[in-house]
């Protein structure tokens, strides 16, 4: 397989995959990885490429399957897809890493809590939890309706008492989305690499 971390991006047009989790690979024990709503596949196929084995999970049947034909194309056989819907699910395992980038933004804010408590359940010893999801804060008030839940100043932090936490930062960041003048839209997202003690 081959290892450039634009190789599926440039052949299949997918995003490239998160710089977090790019960022994050040094630190992180090859192993067996949860992608919580993996979209195209744009991390689960970087993960794979880095020998992990990957289930990506998405809501989106669309997704699945061009993750799935990707797999085929690629004689992939480290990543295994399932369709399914993050709000109300409970979810068990064993796995290493635990991702979810620019997901959790998108549920119902009552699934919260329970989603990151199963990530955290479903997380070994040692191993990590990767979240990067939108906030809305003082400074950078988010007024777009399609987001379902915003994560509020050290909200993200306050879940993961007890844990090593890695990296946490709320720094601004650009949607693709533009506004009024076509520039292109300002939040704060919380970023939290987190290890399991």
């Amino acid at each position: 397989m081959d290892l450039s971390k634009d190789y599926f991006s440039n052949k299949y047009n997918l995003m490239h995959p998160h710089s977090e989790i790019v960022e994050a690979m040094p630190q992180l024990k090859v192993g067996k990885a949860l992608d919580l709503g993996c979209g195209g596949g744009r991390n689960s196929l970087y993960l794979a490429q880095q020998g992990f084995t990957v289930d990506a999970w998405d809501h989106n049947p669309d997704s699945i399957q061009k993750l799935d034909m990707i797999c085929v194309n690629e004689s992939i056989n480290t990543i295994t897809t399932k369709i399914v819907d993050f709000n109300g699910m409970d979810f068990s395992g064993q796995y290493d890493l635990i991702l979810s980038t620019v997901v959790l933004m998108f549920l119902q804010p009552s699934s919260i809590p329970n989603i990151i408590k199963n990530m955290q359940n479903a997380t070994k010893i040692g191993g990590y939890n990767l979240i990067v999801s939108a906030m809305d804060t003082d400074d950078y008030p988010c007024t777009l309706d399609f987001f379902t839940f915003l994560f509020k100043p050290k909200e993200l932090a306050s879940y993961y008492d007890g844990w090593t936490i890695k990296k946490y930062n709320e720094d601004t960041g650009l949607l693709h989305k533009t506004d009024q003048n076509g520039n292109r839209i300002k939040l704060r997202f919380a970023t939290l690499l987190a290890q399991k003690n």
